[in-house]
């Protein structure tokens, strides 16, 4: 990918990140692009979390995609420690180049460096086109999620 950077996000991409997470049909009902107020709280969270990584994909000065790395230490598989990706997210006119991609294998090359033994992710029910891609990228659906909203 020509001229494109992945880094760690700033309070200044919190509006793109928004607007990229609420364009598309389940995002457009959960998302609030008009008050930020609780994304820079949020942000704020994230920022001081050693173990969360909230990055953007910037082409051309401009934030074209993101994603959220969430490092977990466990007990599990004999202590291992695992990355979740959540919040993958490509802007729509750079949707379709790859760079979807280039951020999971940003993310499984990070999780890697911060020697995870698993990278998991979720991904919505009715999302058949994200599940393809995340097949095709070697991810396996072997488990059934669960949510419980609060």
């Amino acid at each position: 990918m020509n001229e494109l950077e992945i880094r760690t996000a700033t309070p200044a991409d919190i509006p793109s990140i928004v607007a990229m997470l609420a364009d598309d049909p389940l995002g457009a009902q959960r998302e609030s692009p008009d008050d930020l107020t609780p994304y820079h709280a949020a942000f704020r969270r994230l920022a001081d979390d050693p173990n969360q990584h909230l990055v953007v994909a910037v082409r051309e000065g401009r934030a074209v995609g993101t994603l959220q790395l969430t490092v977990i230490p466990g007990l599990s598989r004999r202590g291992s420690t695992r990355a979740v990706i959540e919040s993958v997210r490509i802007h729509a006119d750079a949707r379709g180049s790859g760079l979807g991609t280039h951020l999971i294998t940003w993310a499984v090359e990070e999780s890697r460096r911060q020697n995870c033994q698993l990278v998991q992710l979720t991904s919505d029910a009715t999302r058949t086109e994200a599940h393809r891609f995340y097949e095709q990228l070697g991810f396996t659906a072997s488990h059934l999620g669960f949510k419980l909203s609060l």
